[in-house]
C-alpha cells in the first residue's frame, strides 16, 4: 500500500506541474480511504464553482493511476482527492443536512426529499444514517437530478 501512495502522490504532482499550479500534496490515511489534500493558493482555479472542477481532477486522476497501477500489476487502493480541505467541509455540510432531513422526517412522520447529489454525496448521507435505527434511506429518480429520500421507519412497516 505504500508503494501504490508513493506513485498517487507523484502523479497528483506531476498533474499540478503539468497545469503550472503550485501546491503541496499531504496524504492522509484513515480506515475509509486514503486522501490527497492539495495545500494551494489557486484553490479556485481547481476546485470550480460547486465543486465541479475538483469532481473532473478526481475522474482524471483516478483515470491516470488506475493506468499506472494496472501496468504495474498494483492492487487498487479507494481515495480521494481535495483542495485545501474544500471536500472535507462539504462531507460535514453533508453530514449535518441528512441529521435535519432525519429529525424532519422523525417530528412530521413523512417522507423527507432532499436535493439532487451525484452519487458520492448521495453515499455520505446514506452512510451518515445508517446510525438512526428509526431512518429509512433511498434514492430516486435519474442523474444528474437523483436524490435522496429520507423516510421514518415506522411508515414502512405498514
Amino acid at each position: 500500500m505504500e508503494k501504490q501512495l508513493k506513485i498517487i502522490k507523484s502523479l497528483i504532482e506531476g498533474v499540478l506541474e503539468k497545469m503550472n499550479v503550485e501546491g503541496e500534496v499531504l496524504v492522509k490515511e484513515s480506515a475509509e480511504c486514503s486522501q490527497f489534500i492539495i495545500k494551494t493558493g489557486e484553490a479556485g482555479l481547481l476546485i470550480g464553482e460547486n465543486g465541479q472542477h475538483l469532481a473532473a481532477l478526481n475522474h482524471i486522476l483516478k483515470k491516470i493511476i488506475e493506468n499506472e497501477f494496472r501496468k504495474n500489476d498494483l492492487e487498487r487502493i479507494y481515495f480521494i482527492v481535495d483542495i485545501n480541505d474544500y471536500q472535507a467541509k462539504k462531507n460535514e455540510d453533508l453530514k449535518n443536512l441528512a441529521q435535519m432531513g432525519a429529525q424532519r422526517a422523525r417530528y412530521f412522520k413523512k417522507d423527507v426529499t432532499l436535493k439532487p447529489m451525484n452519487s458520492y454525496d448521495r453515499r455520505i448521507v446514506h452512510a451518515t444514517l445508517t446510525a438512526y435505527p428509526d431512518i429509512e434511506t433511498g434514492s430516486i429518480g435519474q442523474e444528474p437530478e437523483r436524490r435522496v429520500v429520507i423516510k421514518p421507519y415506522s411508515m414502512t412497516q405498514d
